[in-house]
């Protein structure tokens, strides 16, 4: 695959995807940071086992992560609302 089609790495300083969504086996809620985020916006548990599975499912894409952190993160709370049960 060309590399101008490969999916973009994650973006330094955002974590998004670590803030946006709810992470239900963390009791983590939507809108709150990840408590395993560092002060970099890393994951601490970043190829760790006891790292969620729906975290490592999570791919960064140019849809997803969007120019910049704002938009990621909108994104990404439009998901979250768009699939919450019962919303």
């Amino acid at each position: 695959m060309p590399e101008s089609l490969s999916p973009p790495a994650c973006r330094p300083g955002c974590g998004a995807c670590c803030i946006a969504p709810s992470i239900s086996s963390l009791n983590k809620l939507a809108g709150v940071p990840c408590r395993h985020l560092d002060a970099e916006l890393r994951c601490r548990l970043f190829g760790q086992p006891e790292r969620p599975a729906c975290c490592s499912g999570l791919r960064p894409s140019i849809e997803m992560c969007g120019d910049s952190p704002a938009q990621a993160l909108a994104w990404l709370r439009a998901l979250e609302a768009a699939t919450r049960p019962g919303g």
